[in-house]
């Protein structure tokens, strides 16, 4: 019954980093909504520029690099994660096989 209840909590946490990363995948799409719509893309439209390259357009690259490099960083986070959480489980209890009638010694 403890290899069953083992498993079970591990099949738990995996489906809660799941659904985190969902969570967090809907975060980073909403932010990238608010970040490239009006108000937000307002504040880099100026007459200025960076090392020859206007502002709007420098900012726009940025900013997409960005979320680009925040969506890598979470996909790769969350594929770690779930491997740990699988990694963490005994894998002698859950693929030992199941005596009836013996008795072990006691484990210190």
């Amino acid at each position: 019954m403890e290899a069953q209840g083992g498993a079970q909590t591990s099949r738990q946490e995996t489906a809660v980093l799941k659904g985190l990363g969902s969570q967090r995948l809907v975060a980073l799409f909403a932010g990238g909504w608010v970040l490239f719509n009006f108000p937000l893309l307002g504040l880099w439209d100026r007459e200025l520029s960076v090392l020859g390259v206007p502002l709007f357009p420098l900012a726009l690259f940025v900013w997409w690099a960005l979320l680009i490099a925040a969506l890598a960083w979470l996909m790769e986070r969350g594929d770690r994660q779930a491997a740990d959480a699988g990694d963490e489980r005994t894998p002698d209890r859950a693929s030992a096989p199941v005596t009836t009638g013996a008795t072990l010694p006691p484990q210190e």
